[in-house]
């Protein structure tokens, strides 16, 4: 209740700086402990901005992608009231901001809104921005009707809202692109070079692609006759990177559906057609992904791993990853004889499951065995007097004469004997199915179940043979029922009936 009350003292009067870290959940706290120094004068703990990047981005991280300097760009952010300091409160401010599903965009916001308003001025949000960019890069007109349909002409210029900022930085970056391939098609036929297309792409993008994407985009130009690549092939480019968390989706449902885990540029559309409401990709998008995924597989049947290459933006080349391959290859070795342990395990667990399962039912069925048998083997004591009327008779008289347990009577070579023949079968019908299913999927064709099946027949027949041989005294038993135990054949006297 104590909690309760105070909750609502707060709400209501507002509480002091210590009852609003006592509220700070423990992880938050430990967090900030753990990088957080002590201010000599005050006694107060705060983050610098070395302390808060290594915060949230550990030194021994991979930063390929972003550098890790650049992470600094969000203490301007978690440093609410611009004194150079993070303290715990600013601390679970900028964690809480993290956890909400727009973080990307209301971080960006903040670093515009740098007199902490609501709202971005046009010129501070051109100035920022221009700071980011080296002289070197494509230029980008700010006067453009693009930019005035956000944020009014040249001489009515108004701030941005958090909504209205966060709708034109969705279009900022295709702007760029157009605004770019403008500027590097020079000749205004609509086509730029391969070299031109890869600088656009590098400059506003880089961070969203793999390295395999990034050192391939030249190739881009051969999905098409001729040599350039043109307007339409980079927009449809821009559109495959933006929408690569659907496209993850639609190889997973497609690949998953497929029976060896590949498919072809029609099985993406199509699958796509199912996964999403309306027509999302068009077929030169397409074209696009199955260009960059198909690169090494010129088969056009391509794989989850395929395009894992063009959807994972932290993807790397397999020569970067040179020393992980030789750490790989010194555990190959444990792990072979692991896998063969394991086999050996595997088959000998299923063994025991089959020998368990045949003695079961061996188990259960033995009664009325007994009874047939009986039945079939019955021998009158004097000329036209039979023992067993019929099989409830002969099931109510062994209970008589014997009890309950004479229902079993000769069980135990019954399970010796039937339980390796089940076990035996369910092995072999196992190993053959595991042999011919497929590894990723698990599917099997009908032919190889038919197969299996078969081959774990054949093995009981051989087993049955062997037991045959076994039992050859009793040769005038009925072929099915050679194995059965002599206790099985026992009659009562005459007189028992």
């Amino acid at each position: 209740m104590a909690s309760v009350k105070d909750a609502v003292k707060e709400t209501l009067v507002g509480g002091s700086h210590e009852s609003n870290d006592a509220q700070t959940s423990h992880q938050i706290k430990s967090n900030f402990l753990r990088h957080a120094r002590k201010d000599e004068e005050t006694g107060d703990l705060f983050m610098s901005q070395e302390d808060f990047i290594n915060a949230i981005a550990p030194k021994h991280e991979d930063y390929h992608k972003i550098n890790r300097e650049h992470y600094g760009v969000l203490f301007m952010v978690a440093d609410r009231r611009r004194t150079g300091k993070v303290t715990l409160s600013d601390w679970a401010t900028f964690e809480n901001l993290l956890a909400k599903p727009d973080a990307e965009y209301e971080i960006a916001f903040r670093l515009f809104d740098t007199d902490g308003t609501g709202t971005v001025k046009w010129d501070t949000f051109k100035n920022v921005y221009d700071l980011s960019k080296s002289s070197d890069s494509i230029p980008f007109d700010w006067n453009s009707e693009w930019a005035s349909l956000y944020t009014g002409k040249t001489k009515h210029r108004h701030d941005m809202s958090y909504p209205q900022f966060a709708q034109m930085l969705r279009g900022l970056q295709g702007e760029r692109i157009r605004q770019a391939f403008h500027v590097l098609d020079k000749d205004g036929d609509g086509y730029i070079e391969p070299e031109e297309f890869q600088r656009i792409i590098l400059e506003t993008s880089k961070h969203k692609l793999s390295d395999y994407v990034l050192e391939n985009l030249p190739s881009l130009c051969n999905i098409s006759a001729g040599t350039k690549i043109s307007y339409a092939t980079v927009r449809a480019f821009q559109n495959i990177m933006r929408e690569m968390d659907i496209i993850d989706v639609v190889v997973r449902e497609a690949t998953h559906n497929s029976d060896d885990g590949k498919i072809t540029r029609a099985d993406f559309l199509n699958a796509a057609a199912r996964v999403t409401r309306f027509s999302l990709f068009t077929p030169m998008e397409a074209d696009i992904l199955f260009h960059f995924a198909g690169l090494d597989a010129p088969s056009g049947r391509l794989s989850q791993k395929d395009f894992a290459k063009v959807i994972d933006a932290s993807w790397r080349m397999p020569i970067v990853a040179a020393g992980q391959a030789a750490s790989d290859a010194a555990h190959k070795a444990a792990d072979k004889t692991k896998s063969v342990l394991y086999s050996v395990l595997e088959s000998v667990h299923h063994f025991a499951l089959g020998s368990l399962a045949g003695a079961f039912g061996a188990f259960m069925v033995y009664p009325i065995d007994l009874v047939k048998t009986r039945m079939q083997n019955q021998r009158s004591g004097r000329v036209g007097e039979r023992l067993y009327n019929n099989s409830i008779d002969c099931f109510r008289k062994v209970i008589r004469n014997e009890g309950f347990l004479g229902l079993y009577s000769g069980v135990i070579p019954q399970l010796i004997g039937v339980a390796p023949e089940k076990a035996i079968k369910l092995t072999v019908n196992d190993l053959v199915r595991g042999h011919f299913s497929n590894k990723e999927t698990g599917k099997i064709w009908t032919g190889h179940e038919i197969l299996a099946g078969g081959t774990a027949g054949a093995c009981q027949v051989v087993s049955d043979g062997l037991q045959l041989k076994s039992h050859s005294a009793m040769l005038t038993l009925p072929p099915l029922d050679l194995h059965q135990p002599s206790g099985n054949c026992q009659d009562p006297s005459p007189s028992s009936g």
